[in-house]
Formats: C-alpha cells, structure tokens, sequence
C-alpha cells in the first residue's frame, strides 16, 4: 500500500508513513552485555497494515555475514492517550510487557518502553524522504544512566534486494 492512498487517516498516523519502504543501514553496536562492539548491516522492510492505522517492520542485522539480530515491530497511534504506540518482538525472546510510546518532535520520533531489567529508547530522526538515522539506547534498572546500544543511518532502497525477509 502506498502512504499517498491514506487521505482518510489522521495527521498522527499520516507520520507514521515515513518509516513506510525498503532501508539499507549501517550502524555502529556498542559494546553490552547482549554485544560486542563493533559495525553492522540492516534491512528493514516496513508496510502500512489496515488501511495504514499501523506499520508492521521487519528488522535484521548482519555482523560478519551472520544474521546477529531480529525484529518484528508494530508501530500505531494511541488516540485515547495521544501518543505513538511500538509493540516490538525480537530474537532476543523477551516478551514486552507494555509497547514503547512517544511522541513526533518535528522530524524526531522519540519512543521509550520500561520492563524489570531496564528502561529502552529509541529515537528516529527523519532526515528527509529517503533518509533517517535512529539511535537505540538502554538504561538497566537501577540506573541513571543511558547506555549506547546502535546508531545507524538508513537508505530507502528499491524492495527488491531485500525480498528475502
């Protein structure tokens, strides 16, 4: 589905469009307790469901030709509550208590989600059409500090290479 076809929706969920197509990343891991630091590929393909009220995406990362990590995300938008809604599931196995919510800062998308072990960020920065950088970060419990996980910048690229998924 194309995000032009979605003049029904409303201006909140007409933004979650931008994450809408085919990305190539690369990106920088830092050195965690789930990682070692290092540099990394990604594909994400990510479609407008039902009408384009949500867009589900499919994530993977690539260190030294392995698939390292997975994801599945669902992003939508509380109306009730006024804020963007992300439900993710990934190869780590943790199943999320609650989805990460955020809000739209101009061109900024800032999503946060809390579980026992910690509090998780993740911001996407919307640089124009074709472009986003999103920065991934984790704050264990207990903690005041925000820890470094992934920073990558992200390329619209014809679906096609990553058909694969």
């Amino acid at each position: 589905m194309n995000a032009a076809s979605f003049s029904s929706l409303s201006p909140d969920h007409q933004r979650l469009q931008a994450l809408v197509g085919a990305w190539r990343g690369e990106e920088e891991v830092a050195a965690t307790q789930w990682a070692d630091g290092g540099t990394a590929t990604s594909e994400v393909l990510s479609e407008a469901q039902f009408g384009g009220l949500f867009v589900v995406q499919r994530y993977r990362q690539r260190r030294d030709g392995t698939i390292s990590f997975g994801a599945h995300s669902v992003f939508g938008f509380d109306q009730t509550n006024g804020v963007v809604t992300m439900h993710q599931f990934d190869s780590m196995g943790f199943v999320p208590g609650s989805p990460a919510t955020g809000t739209w800062s101009g061109s900024e998308l800032d999503l946060e989600r809390s579980s026992p072990r910690g509090s998780a960020r993740v911001i996407y920065n919307f640089d124009d059409a074709d472009t986003y950088r999103m920065r991934l970060y984790f704050k264990p419990a207990g903690s005041d500090a925000w820890q470094d996980m992934v920073s990558g910048v992200y390329r619209r690229v014809s679906p096609s290479p990553i058909n694969g998924f």
